[in-house]
């Protein structure tokens, strides 16, 4: 681990502002536009001696630090009144391993960016998302998923990182510490500002798409074959029959998709000739980044939880009777999804292989009751929720749910114990 000199505190008059590009009074809004935060300084650092700097003037100054990415997160992560630093400009692919299957890139560079860069190393990413527009640290906080029953988030993968502690320090974890790295992996920006990280990634691969609209009670027939028999499965239910247009999919040509699923495959292709790729819509044929989904251009925003596999069909279909019986104005699909185990202390799946269900809804209506109503009614499978989306997690509930919490507290302020890196939302749970 290496380390820089401990700063040493200066009085508010003395301290000089942030070396970076800053504005004072800038107000932060996020995609969705239902979080919005006043710091009393952005930070905009363009290398890592500007990263630095700023967070040794909010150490100087007395002020709390929140690394803000692409802004893609519905919960209150970023909000802070001290020193909000966005990292979109430390952007760059920094190195691969072919023989060891690794990539390192800056904290800003967009999970769209390791696409060619990596392709031409012959490697990629084991696994994306619905969006691909996430900055690589935030997806990491927030442990962001792709769907799989064999393949982990985002998170599951990370072997190395450098960052900024609460000393103002910069220090690197790597796999020969496995408690550190293990809290490092999900940490909603409480550790320090991530720097430059390192993700375990595969040989490069071709994915052949097929999209289709099984009735639900063909879904639920064919439930466990079909997470079992493909790389990718995911589907998202439709309670009406316009409900893919709201999330501008393609429905079933001369088919109602109420109470259908548009159900997504994806499984590895082996082609020798590029000229074989295809962009047919349903059935397309390419390189794996590019057949991901790259993002919505319509703003949601989403309440996301995660149950046990074996729990999956039935929490499934508790929610489809909650939106029948009370919420029939709830016309968005809700997405399904399976994501493996992993060891991240404060991942949603730590020690347990999980059923991602996510519920959107429009913003500017009134959707507070029935998201209340669906987090009550998931209670009996004791979910987990994504960090990034709209939840109702308590301390209490974390005690209950990740076994490991104790020992992240304790790495949490081993790096940050004065609490800089926390804000309301993140000290209510994690301080």
């Amino acid at each position: 681990m290496t380390t820089a000199n401990l700063p040493r505190r200066a009085s508010p008059a003395r301290a000089a502002t942030p070396s970076a590009p800053f504005g004072t009074d800038v107000t932060w809004t996020n995609w969705g536009g239902n979080q919005s935060a006043t710091p009393a300084f952005t930070v905009r650092p363009r290398n890592e001696q500007e990263a630095l700097d700023a967070v040794r003037f909010a150490i100087r100054e007395g002020l709390p630090v929140r690394a803000v990415g692409s802004g893609h997160s519905s919960s209150p992560l970023v909000q802070t009144g001290g020193v909000l630093m966005d990292m979109s400009a430390l952007s760059a692919i920094t190195g691969t391993d072919r023989e060891r299957r690794r990539a390192r890139a800056l904290a800003g560079t967009t999970i769209n960016a390791f696409g060619d860069p990596l392709w031409e190393q012959g490697l990629a990413l084991g696994n994306q998302g619905d969006i691909d527009k996430q900055q690589i640290a935030g997806a990491l906080a927030t442990s962001t998923h792709g769907s799989g029953k064999n393949l982990g988030s985002f998170s599951s993968n990370l072997r190395w990182v450098r960052l900024i502690n609460g000393y103002g320090e910069i220090v690197e974890i790597g796999e020969g510490q496995l408690r550190e790295l293990r809290a490092a992996q999900v940490a909603l920006g409480t550790l320090g500002v991530f720097l430059e990280v390192e993700l375990a990634v595969e040989d490069r691969y071709y994915l052949q798409e097929q999209i289709t609209y099984p009735t639900w009670a063909e879904t639920a027939s064919t439930w466990d074959t079909d997470i079992d028999s493909n790389r990718h499965y995911s589907f998202l239910w439709c309670p009406e029959n316009d409900s893919c247009e709201l999330l501008d999919l393609p429905g079933a040509p001369g088919l109602s998709m109420a109470n259908r699923s548009y159900t997504k495959r994806y499984n590895v292709a082996h082609i020798q000739d590029e000229r074989d790729i295809s962009t047919v819509e349903g059935a397309r044929l390419d390189r794996s980044y590019r057949i991901y989904p790259g993002g919505f251009t319509t703003q949601f925003h989403e309440l996301e939880y995660f149950v046990r596999s074996d729990d999956g069909l039935a929490a499934v279909e508790a929610i489809q009777d909650l939106i029948r019986t009370k919420y029939p104005e709830q016309r968005y699909p809700v997405e399904v999804r399976w994501v493996k185990a992993d060891e991240g202390y404060m991942s949603q799946f730590q020690g347990r292989d999980s059923t991602v269900i996510t519920l959107t809804t429009e913003p500017g209506t009134d959707y507070w009751q029935f998201f209340r109503d669906a987090d009550a009614l998931l209670q009996e499978f004791e979910p987990r929720a994504h960090w990034g989306k709209i939840h109702f997690m308590t301390r209490n509930r974390l005690e209950r749910l990740y076994p490991e919490l104790d020992t992240f507290i304790h790495v949490r302020r081993e790096f940050d114990p004065h609490g800089m890196f926390l804000n309301d939302h993140t000290r209510a749970l994690l301080g």
